[in-house]
């Protein structure tokens, strides 16, 4: 079983985690949510030491630069090229294409401005409030969603790709157990409360949007839809925080 966590870990971090990785990428998916949690809890230490400079907007922009640095951005990367795809191709042989293409293309460039932006503002709401594990919770349940679509949907491409191996295998039981974790994880960063339902919903809402639009466009799933996935859920997830504790 560690061998799906050390496959979970180097397939969504640059860590260099020993160990044999499994031989069945889909048993990487049943530690998603605790490879999120080990990087929430990365990520936000930089922050913890910036913000007692009482300069919250470079601890907010720590948080960033760091999941940027630890994830070498390649989620990101998955929301620049699923708004390529999915907003200038007409049709989804095009739509895959273009996310295949390396290059960035307008839609892509303004994904990934409007995406940071965002965090930015609201994480430098949630540091000034010191609400550490909140942030961690929006990774995590980051994490769950690209099971939950792994899990739900199909392969889009048929000639296979990055992500094929994790999707292929990747059945209900992944998605339930992950789920549950996740669930779990985050009872323990915020305790049972009306926050915790609401911050459950807001992920599983942005992972329903994703994987209907995805589903309408291409027909399923990629590892640029898994990771365009995890950036909006964490987004989310932050805005519907950041709201319901501070207004």
């Amino acid at each position: 079983m560690l061998c799906g966590l050390v496959t979970a870990m180097r397939t969504l971090s640059v860590l260099p985690v020993p160990g044999r990785e499994t031989r069945h990428f889909s048993d990487a998916l049943y530690w998603f949510p605790f490879a999120g949690l080990l990087l929430g809890i990365l990520l936000v230490l930089p922050a913890m030491l910036a913000v007692r400079l009482a300069w919250p907007e470079l601890s907010a922009a720590l948080v960033l630069l760091s999941g940027v640095v630890l994830t070498r951005g390649m989620h990101a990367d998955g929301l620049a090229d699923m708004a390529d795809g999915f907003f200038g191709g007409r049709d989804r042989e095009a739509r895959l294409r273009i996310m295949k293409d390396p290059s960035v293309g307008s839609f892509g460039v303004l994904a990934l401005v409007m995406l940071y932006l965002l965090k930015w503002v609201v994480l430098v709401k949630l540091v000034k409030g010191e609400s550490w594990t909140v942030i961690i919770a929006g990774i995590v349940l980051a994490r769950v969603a690209q099971v939950a679509l792994a899990s739900m949907l199909p392969y889009a491409r048929s000639g296979g790709g990055t992500a094929s191996g994790f999707v292929s295998g990747a059945g209900a039981l992944h998605g339930a157990v992950a789920f549950l974790a996740g669930a779990g994880l985050l009872l323990l960063l915020t305790g049972f409360s009306l926050l915790f339902v609401t911050l459950l919903a807001s992920f599983a809402t942005v992972s329903v949007l994703v994987g209907w639009l995805s589903m309408r466009r291409i027909g399923g799933v990629t590892g640029d839809v898994l990771g365009a996935a995890s950036e909006l859920s964490e987004l989310g997830v932050w805005c519907v925080a950041a709201c319901f504790l501070f207004g």
